[in-house]
């Protein structure tokens, strides 16, 4: 068509477009209704499933914004998801797809912790095929446990879920990077808290928190004794100190949106020392409530008995603790805000009024509210953004339905303007950087893999040490980051904060590429075990079959990259990178081998572009 004649055409069309006042009033999509459009030929590129018909340039075909805006949801409501899985958010739209994780069953063999045993199971029958039954493992530990998640998450169609779960274990902090690395089933248990829990109430996660072995044993009131004066023997308390600062109401008094309140110009501290006592009476007289019989019968020295100061190695650490009332504080407790726990209360019961005072806190609604935004959706959420979260945690607004609420909370989160609306995409500030672990979740469920046991399971040891992140392996129980925390440069100068750039310096950068080069060239892994010795086929392989023929056209390729990696956010800078290193090929490469390197190369290209990288 001349282009002079095609021009016209185009003016022509914007201008009924705008004077017929259709939805929407933009050239390209989908004001077609009445309009012909002829083209001396229709493209159709044999490595490619659509054709370029004359006809998509106003249909709305040729335009992927509703997919790029369904992937961008799914950046915040998944670990990870695949072509599929969009394609459902755009069936069932963003709230029907929320509505449909909400009402999925969540059954005993969609716990963490089935899948860990499991797994604990398949290796103890390989070490005794191959006449190692004494090296089985006495529990399992944090290695059948990692094995056990990536096989989920590579698979589960719990996405929300267990995306609500990694951003819970990251507030209330257990870790690996303790004696509890020799309890996969404790981690896997704790885990099954947070997914049980992530469309629950808040109130239950705290309360579930405060009586897990796992949570006692790390942070110490596991055994945590009353007060005896005469061995000048004094509750531990730092529980009782992380479950005020970190778990639920902050250092300091908070507005509904998140500000400090101040009195005569100064912050206003929650609690004090005194308040951190009167908590860690509370958090006395807890125990283990069971035993494994196995682990007893092996055990010349222990009976099997159930007493305070029994400690979790032959322990059931996936049940909660009891409370043994002669070990626990007696008398009045004196909580925040005036509250009195009275005498004469069972221990439980002081724990759940413990519990419901800091649960009706005014902080909790923005505090918890800032930090899931933060995890989920964008690093420096506005005041605005926060109080509505907050107004909806607090049983209010247009998705309150009672305090704590989950299902409320993440509704707020996810479908609020600043996470949803395309002009925020364009403000600088609304953004954040994505964990290591979840570029590399993403990168797994996207694209094909294969292993021929069945077996998806991922040590990922090296990619921990490389970029110091894993599931469960803070560094300490302030996670692997604190909300505050800013890079020194623009970012701390404007007053504004990026978590996860803890993550990020000069060596975790450089580790991060290393391993996505290990991803992307052919004698690597998607994934890999330790269990070489006694399993044959423990690696996963990236399958790049459907590929190679889209390899043979550069523009094809890069393309494919865009949209089910970058999510349509690639810029012309990396695509010209992109196609300068796929082109070369042609040249210094037989024909015979250059359209895998093509698929690799862009692999690589993909996962280092900062676009894959940030959140927007």
């Amino acid at each position: 068509m001349n282009r002079v004649v095609l021009l016209l055409c185009l003016v022509c069309l914007c201008y009924i477009s705008f004077l017929t006042a259709q939805t929407p009033a933009y050239y390209g999509g989908g004001n077609a209704s009445g309009i012909t459009v002829t083209a001396s030929s229709a493209f159709k590129d044999p490595n490619w499933p659509k054709s370029s018909a004359a006809v998509n340039t106003v249909n709305k075909q040729g335009m992927l914004a509703s997919y790029f805006d369904a992937a961008r949801f799914l950046h915040q409501a998944s670990v990870g998801f695949d072509s599929s899985e969009v394609e459902s958010v755009l069936s069932l739209g963003i709230t029907g797809w929320l509505n449909d994780q909400f009402n999925k069953t969540f059954a005993s063999s969609d716990r963490m912790l089935t899948a860990t045993r499991n797994v604990f199971d398949i290796l103890a029958d390989s070490l005794t095929a191959m006449g190692y039954a004494s090296e089985i493992p006495r529990r399992p530990t944090w290695r059948h446990f990692n094995y056990a998640w990536w096989q989920t998450n590579t698979f589960t169609d719990h996405l929300l879920r267990h995306r609500v779960a990694c951003a819970l274990i990251e507030i209330l902090v257990i870790s690996r990077n303790s004696d509890l690395s020799e309890y996969g089933d404790g981690l896997a248990s704790y885990y099954d808290v947070m997914l049980e829990n992530a469309f629950g109430n808040y109130r239950d996660i705290l309360y579930d928190v405060s009586l897990h072995p796992c949570m006692g044993f790390y942070l110490s009131h596991l055994n945590n004794p009353k007060t005896d004066p005469i061995n000048n023997v004094h509750p531990d308390e730092n529980y009782a100190r992380e479950v005020e600062q970190l778990f639920s109401i902050g250092l300091y008094e908070l507005n509904l949106d998140g500000s400090r309140k101040q009195q005569n110009g100064e912050d206003i501290p929650t609690y004090d020392n005194a308040d951190i006592q009167e908590f860690a009476k509370i958090f006395t007289g807890l125990s283990v409530s069971a035993v494994v019989p196995e682990l007893v019968a092996q055990d010349m020295y222990d009976n099997g008995n159930l007493y305070f100061g029994r400690g979790i190695w032959n322990a059931d650490v996936t049940v909660p603790m009891m409370m043994y009332a002669s070990d626990h504080e007696p008398g009045e407790k004196y909580l925040l805000n005036g509250q009195t726990v009275p005498s004469g209360q069972t221990g439980l019961q002081d724990i759940n009024s413990a519990i419901d005072n800091l649960f009706n806190h005014p902080n909790i609604g923005p505090f918890i509210g800032y930090r899931l935004i933060q995890r989920l959706v964008k690093s420096n959420p506005s005041p605005a953004y926060i109080q509505r979260v907050a107004t909806a945690f607090n049983g209010s607004g247009p998705y309150g339905t009672t305090r704590g609420d989950m299902k409320s909370v993440l509704r707020a989160i996810l479908l609020d303007p600043e996470a949803r609306e395309s002009s925020y995409q364009l403000d600088e500030v609304n953004s954040k950087l994505k964990e290591p672990i979840f570029r590399y979740t993403h990168f797994v469920k996207a694209v094909d893999k294969y292993n021929p046991n069945g077996f998806y399971w991922n040590i990922n040891y090296s990619f921990y040490e490389d970029t110091k992140q894993d599931i469960f392996a803070s560094p300490s129980v302030f996670n692997f980051y604190l909300p505050t925390d800013a890079p020194n440069g623009d970012i701390h100068d404007m007053g504004l904060v990026a978590p996860e750039y803890k993550l990020h310096d000069a060596r975790t950068s450089i580790g991060y590429i290393n391993n996505v080069y290990r991803w992307s060239q052919s004698w690597g892994e998607l994934m890999g075990t330790w269990e070489g010795d006694i399993m044959n086929h423990t690696e996963v392989a990236w399958v790049i079959d459907h590929l190679l023929t889209l390899a043979e056209d550069t523009e094809t390729l890069i393309n494919w990259y865009d949209k089910h990696l970058l999510s349509g956010r690639m810029t012309d800078k990396t695509r010209r990178i992109m196609r300068r290193a796929l082109n070369s090929y042609e040249s210094t490469v037989s024909w015979h081998n250059h359209p895998e390197n093509r698929v690799r190369m862009g692999l690589y290209l993909a996962l280092i572009a900062p676009e894959y990288s940030i959140i927007r």
